[in-house]
């Protein structure tokens, strides 16, 4: 049956009355109207827009994610939001550009008036990282100190209560720990894969300990860092050593699960492996893309003030220089590669396990 549809005006659908009328330069009120106020309040208002639709996507993630069984479908629909965010991502990168044209001299024609708001007050910002799983204990000490001392009552309830609840980092992790194919009764995936390390090290101190052009310093050094190497692939594969790095905040996913995303990474050829792998790049290139907005968002903020102290009382630049790698969401994942072998060193998975590659029966 036909809807029966009413007439929609273009300014009306977009509420422009509201959205045009939210822009209200507040140096007028001390004189004289700073020209640069008005690209200042766009900008930042433009980001929070952003910030509202990378919540809608994340949202619908997470409902996808925190389910005990996801079918392919749903995984791909996963991607796609992860990939959209990655486009507004870019965007928001890109939008630092529009605000440089406001020069320092400019800036300070208006920043004394906002004392003492910050995009430190950012509920969104903040609601985007508890989602994605920033942990209070990972935060600075003047996050820690002043996460919720700067906001109102309303806002600092609405964040406690998202802290209290599964994230999208435990949800991923649940995931990857439920994956079931990585030992079965005819093959343990984990003896090959040791077995296969030991190999590739081998075959390192061999090139090591003949190579012609290395002075016994340098091969002694070189020797080292081979047995380093060793020391790392046997803490991912001794369950009591990686739980220690664990609880020392080295890795945060179980062992389990990061053992699962090794896996996929090494056999991401096989094609019921592929969505998984595309997820897991994903997740890595969303906390990234976030790194570099902060970075791009320290080189500006640095440009504007120099060394002085930011609006909402932070040590300013250095602050957000700490927060650009510190708030890391899935920092285990884009370690990975630590863990990764050659194609041409990697154990030949038998027929069996490969039929048993099947995430549709066992999501």
């Amino acid at each position: 049956m036909q809807k029966n549809l009413k007439p929609c005006y273009y300014g009306e659908y977009l509420h422009l009355d509201k959205l045009l009328g939210a822009q209200q330069p507040v140096s007028p009120d001390y004189g004289v109207e700073a020209h640069d106020e008005l690209l200042f309040i766009i900008v930042h208002q433009a980001y929070e827009l952003w910030f509202k639709q990378i919540l809608h996507e994340l949202r619908d993630v997470d409902l996808v994610m925190s389910q005990t069984k996801i079918n392919e479908r749903e995984l791909g629909a996963v991607i796609a939001r992860l990939e959209r965010i990655h486009q507004i991502q870019t965007v928001m990168i890109q939008q630092l550009s529009v605000l440089e044209t406001m020069t320092p001299l400019d800036f300070l024609d208006f920043r004394d008036y906002l004392i003492p708001a910050s995009g430190f007050q950012s509920i969104q910002f903040k609601e985007i990282e508890i989602r994605l799983g920033l942990r209070a204990n990972q935060r600075i000490n003047f996050d820690q100190q002043s996460f919720y001392s700067r906001l109102n009552e309303h806002d600092r309830n609405h964040l406690i209560n998202l802290e209290t609840l599964p994230n999208l980092h435990d949800h991923v992790e649940a995931w990857l720990a439920r994956i079931p194919f990585i030992s079965t009764t005819e093959f343990d995936f984990w003896q090959a894969y040791r077995k296969a390390i030991d190999e590739m090290l081998e075959q390192e101190r061999h090139i090591v300990a003949n190579h012609p052009n290395l002075s016994q310093q340098e091969r002694d050094f070189q020797l080292r860092e081979v047995g380093n190497i060793g020391e790392t692939f046997n803490c991912l594969l001794d369950s009591e050593r990686y739980e220690e790095l664990r609880q020392s905040g080295r890795f945060r996913f179980s062992q389990r699960a990061l053992l699962a995303s090794v896996f996929i990474n090494l056999y991401r050829d096989e094609p019921i492996l592929h969505q998984p792998f595309r997820l897991l790049t994903a997740l890595v290139q969303l906390d990234e893309n976030f790194t570099m907005w902060r970075y791009r968002h320290v080189m500006m903020v640095q440009r504007m003030i120099g060394a002085k102290i930011g609006t909402g009382g932070s040590s300013g630049s250095d602050y957000l220089k700490q927060t650009t790698e510190n708030n890391r969401f899935f920092r285990d994942l884009s370690l990975l590669s630590t863990f990764l072998l050659p194609r041409s060193a990697l154990p030949a998975l038998p027929q069996s396990l490969k039929a048993a590659l099947d995430f549709n029966a066992n999501r």
